[in-house]
C-alpha cells in the first residue's frame, strides 16, 4: 500500500466503531472471582472475528477459562506476526460508580481494564478487521491471541507457547502511549524467613530476636549487594533493582520475636540469570551464618507454582535491528496524528513486566510492547484512556502488519 492508501483507512474503520467495541469489552468483567473469569470477554472477541469472516477459536486453558485465537492465513512465503494481549484485569478495588459502564467524559473513556489492556485488544482487533475489509492479501500469517491470566501466573501465554506454533515476531499491546518498548526487566518475588527464639521481653538475652537477624541481612544487602546491582546497567532497561515490599515479625512488644518474614521484589536486566540471583542471596545468608551461630534463615520464590513448568518472569530483550522493530519505528514515526509523547519512533523500555518476556525468552520470538494509553492509569481508581488514542493505534498496527507480513 502507498502512503495515500494509508490515509484512506477511514474507509475500513471509524473512531465510533472503536469506541463501541472498546466499551463492549470493558462492560464485561474479567477479573479474579468472576466465574470462568475471562471466557465471556474471550467469547465476545471470538464472535467479533467470526462476524468479520476471520477464523477464530476458543482454546480451553484451565478451570473453564479460554484463550481466544484468530488467524488470517497468508498466501505463503511471508513472515508471521502475532498481535497479543491479556483479557484479564485486576478487580475494581476502590473505583467509584460502575467500573464497567465505559463512561465517557471530556474525551476520555473510564472503566476497569480500559487501558490495561482492553484498548490495546480492541485496536488490534480492528486493525485485523480493516485488513480483511480492505481485501489485502498478506503473504505471512497474522495471528491474534487474547490470553488469560497475565495478572497472575500467565497461564494463557504459557499455554500458547506450549503449542509450538510460534510466530516470527510479536507485538504486545500493553499501554506504552505508542512508544516502542523493546525491553523490560525480569521479575520474581522472594520471601526470606528469619528464625529466632521467643522469650519474655524482660529476659531478652535468653532469646534470639528474629527481627534483629533480618536487620543484619538488610544491612548486608545495603552495604554490598545493592551497590553491585546499581552497577549492572542495560542501555535500554537501566539497572537491576531490589525493593523491600513487606516485613513482618513478632507478636507483641513484650516478647522477643521468634520469627520475621521479609518479602523482596527483585528485578533483573537481560543477561542476568535466575540461578545467579538465587546464589547471590544464598551467599549473603551463608556469610551471616558463618559469623553468627544464632543466625538461621531460609528463602524461597513466593509463588513456586508459577515455576512448575520451568517458566519464570524473564526479561524482555529484543534487538533494535530486528525487522519488527525497524518497521514499528517507521510506522510510529510517520503516522499522522500520532499520540505518543517524545520523539517519534524512539526505542525505550517498559517499566513493568509483561508476557512479552515469556514470548521472547522461551519462544525466541522478537517481541515489542506497543499500545495505546498511559501505564500510569492502569489499576487506578480513575483508569481511563484518551479516545483520541484509538485511531492512531489501529492505523499503526494496520501498517506494521501489512508491511511485516508481506516481507520475507
Amino acid at each position: 500500500m502507498t502512503n495515500a492508501d494509508y490515509k484512506s483507512l477511514s474507509d475500513f474503520f471509524t473512531q465510533e466503531e472503536a469506541i463501541a467495541l472498546l466499551a463492549k469489552l470493558v462492560s464485561i468483567p474479567s477479573h479474579e472471582g468472576i466465574p470462568n473469569q475471562e471466557t465471556e470477554v474471550a467469547s465476545c472477541i471470538y464472535e467479533f472475528f467470526l462476524g468479520e469472516g476471520i477464523d477464530a477459536e476458543l482454546v480451553p486453558v484451565t478451570d473453564g477459562r479460554c484463550n481466544v485465537i484468530a488467524t488470517m492465513m497468508g498466501s505463503g512465503g511471508g513472515r508471521s506476526l502475532l498481535f497479543t494481549g491479556h483479557t484479564d484485569t485486576v478487580p475494581p478495588y476502590d473505583m467509584e460508580g460502575d467500573p464497567y459502564s465505559a463512561r465517557i467524559d471530556q474525551g476520555k473513556m473510564f472503566g476497569r481494564g480500559v487501558v490495561d489492556m482492553k484498548a490495546g485488544l480492541a485496536c488490534m482487533m480492528l486493525a485485523m478487521a480493516a485488513i480483511k475489509r480492505a481485501g489485502i492479501s498478506l503473504s505471512g500469517d497474522l495471528i491474534f491471541a487474547g490470553v488469560i491470566d497475565e495478572e497472575a501466573k500467565s497461564e494463557g501465554t504459557r499455554a500458547f507457547l506450549r503449542t509450538g506454533a510460534l510466530p516470527d515476531a510479536a507485538i504486545v499491546s500493553e499501554p506504552t502511549n505508542m512508544q516502542i518498548c523493546i525491553g523490560h526487566r525480569g521479575l520474581e518475588w522472594f520471601e526470606f524467613t528469619f528464625h529466632g527464639k521467643t522469650v519474655h521481653g524482660g529476659r531478652q538475652k535468653e532469646g534470639i530476636n528474629a527481627i534483629q537477624k533480618a536487620m543484619l541481612f538488610l544491612r548486608e544487602l545495603e552495604a554490598n549487594l545493592i551497590p553491585s546491582l546499581e552497577q549492572r546497567v542495560n542501555p535500554i532497561v537501566g539497572s537491576s533493582t531490589m525493593n523491600y515490599g513487606v516485613i513482618k515479625g513478632g507478636t507483641q512488644p513484650s516478647t522477643v520475636a521468634g520469627l520475621c518474614v521479609l518479602q523482596i521484589d527483585r528485578r533483573w536486566i537481560p543477561g542476568e540469570s535466575f540461578a545467579a540471583i538465587k546464589s547471590e542471596y544464598q551467599a549473603v545468608l551463608d556469610r551471616l551464618k558463618a559469623s553468627d551461630p544464632d543466625f538461621k534463615a531460609d528463602f524461597k520464590v513466593m509463588d513456586e507454582s508459577y515455576m512448575e513448568d520451568d517458566y519464570i518472569h524473564e526479561a524482555l530483550d529484543t534487538s533494535p535491528e530486528e525487522p519488527i522493530v525497524q518497521l514499528a519505528v517507521k510506522a510510529v514515526g510517520e503516522m499522522a496524528g500520532r499520540q505518543a509523547a517524545g520523539k517519534a519512533g524512539e526505542l525505550t523500555s517498559f517499566p513493568a513486566w509483561t508476557d512479552g518476556g515469556l514470548l521472547n525468552y522461551y519462544g525466541k520470538v522478537p517481541t515489542i510492547i506497543l499500545g495505546p494509553g498511559e501505564l500510569g492509569s492502569a489499576h487506578s481508581a480513575e483508569e481511563h484512556i484518551e479516545i483520541s488514542a484509538l485511531v492512531p493505534a489501529i492505523s499503526t498496527y494496520f501498517r506494521i502488519a501489512c508491511e511485516y507480513c508481506s516481507g520475507e
